[in-house]
């Protein structure tokens, strides 16, 4: 009834609506229910502006992230905002209109072991260091959350400048990625005759490709052992790094 009073009642956009105290006598409504209902619908249009106004803040944030921010982080920055919002609201302003953050997957190791695969001697044995460049190299995969899905990041540093002197990136995490990154680091390295390239004793390393690269470029191969962390190329061993050229 109140929703049919309101709706045929004069106003300025209703001119020949009829006035509320006779719509509310012919329905037999009471003039405070209906108050108490018109204000109340009143509210509830401000709280929805007032959300609708909150999910172009929450819109803004997650763009600025490009897409990596979810409500726990989205929620922090409301909040650094001044503004003072309860996390769940967050999350359900953004599940109802489908603002998603990149959802970062268990940590899992890229580099599985070819158990096939015969390791290289650890040339280095934890000696993370070089009086030269051009000389010792270390290498490793990581991968890097993008607003189009995963990405793979192979490098190669000289441990001498601890520069990276050679990277590749793609959608997927095969043996020519690393190759791919070796090339980049001989074309611009200056490797030397017998430079060591170390790296764990993933099948990216171990296969057949990425060692006949090594072959023709007169670089020896070096590995660490599994599942030990001083072994490992890019420990905190190798930091600070730069990006050379």
């Amino acid at each position: 009834m109140c929703r049919l009073i309101a709706a045929e009642k004069a106003t300025e956009d209703n001119p020949g609506g009829y006035s509320i105290a006779l719509l509310c006598r012919t329905l037999g409504v009471r003039r405070s229910t209906y108050y108490a209902w018109s204000a109340g619908r009143s509210a509830a249009a401000e709280r929805a502006q007032a959300e609708e106004e909150l999910a172009g803040e929450i819109r803004e944030i997650h763009a600025g992230s490009r897409g990596a921010y979810g409500a726990p982080r989205v929620h922090a920055e409301l909040r650094r905002k001044g503004h003072g919002i309860n996390r769940k609201k967050v999350e359900r302003i953004m599940r109802e209109r489908d603002i998603r953050g990149i959802t970062r997957r268990k940590r899992r190791h890229l580099t599985k072991q070819d158990t096939k695969a015969a390791p290289a001697p650890d040339l280095v044995v934890r000696d993370f260091s070089a009086e030269r460049p051009g000389t010792k190299l270390v290498g490793d995969i990581t991968y890097l959350a993008t607003i189009e899905g995963w990405w793979y990041l192979a490098t190669v540093i000289d441990l001498a400048t601890r520069e990276v002197i050679g990277y590749a990136m793609a959608d997927h995490h095969r043996a020519e990625l690393g190759t791919d990154a070796l090339r980049m680091a001989a074309g611009r390295g200056d490797l030397k005759h017998g430079c060591i390239m170390h790296t764990d004793r993933g099948s990216e390393y171990t296969s057949g490709e990425f060692r006949r690269e090594l072959r023709e470029l007169n670089l020896r191969q070096s590995m660490g052992r599994t599942g030990i962390c001083y072994d490992k190329p890019l420990s905190s061993h190798c930091t600070p790094l730069q990006f050379c050229g």
